[in-house]
């Protein structure tokens, strides 16, 4: 128990200090919500508020949703890559003039025999090869991406940087001998007059 003190100005009066635990509850009481809230704002490790820190998260969770997002199995086609190169339909192929038509019952037959002979031809081709050739694909563009990255971006930025070296040689030798005498030539040859008369 913390005994009891003398004030100073006042030698009548005494106080007792408080105890910890009191100092240590009016201090939760009162400090710690600015604290936490003050946490809040600035960020911690543990839940950072940063923008950058928020921007490669977003960034982290577009890449996770580019390699689990679901496929369009309606749209198969949604940048156009193949509008103008491989849709082909019967009327595009075959066509009859006026003047020339053949009986309706074969122009029916051959409109369904080359819809259905192209679209389970296709269907059988790719349940056979599609699988080995997008595996075969997915390996050529990775080694790609992989070249492309690793070695042709490197060798062009050092090769940007040696030129820039050689660049700032050759312009200071240009401008140092080359631009004074091609003035003094250019002043020279300024004066020669050229007239043409006929006789």
């Amino acid at each position: 128990v913390c005994g009891a003190v003398r004030c100073a100005p006042f030698p009548h009066l005494t106080y007792a200090p408080l105890p910890s635990s009191l100092l240590t509850l009016l201090f939760l009481f009162f400090f710690l919500p600015y604290l936490h809230s003050f946490i809040r704002k600035q960020g911690n490790i543990y839940k950072p508020n940063n923008k950058d820190m928020e921007n490669e998260s977003l960034n982290e969770k577009a890449m996770e949703d580019v390699h689990t997002k679901e496929i369009d199995l309606v749209n198969r086609d949604p940048k156009r890559i193949n509008d103008d190169v491989v849709k082909v339909d019967f009327e595009d192929i075959i066509a009859e003039p006026a003047g020339t038509y053949s009986f309706d019952g074969v122009w029916k037959a051959s409109f369904t025999t080359f819809t259905v002979t192209k679209y389970w031809c296709y269907r059988l081709l790719t349940a056979l090869v599609g699988i080995p050739l997008a595996l075969i694909w997915g390996i050529f563009f990775a080694i790609l991406s992989f070249v492309h990255i690793w070695a042709v971006v490197p060798c062009v930025k050092s090769y940007l940087i040696e030129t820039h070296c050689i660049s700032r040689v050759y312009s200071i030798f240009v401008h140092t001998f080359c631009d004074p005498l091609f003035e003094a030539m250019g002043k020279c040859f300024s004066n020669i007059r050229l007239q043409s008369r006929l006789l």
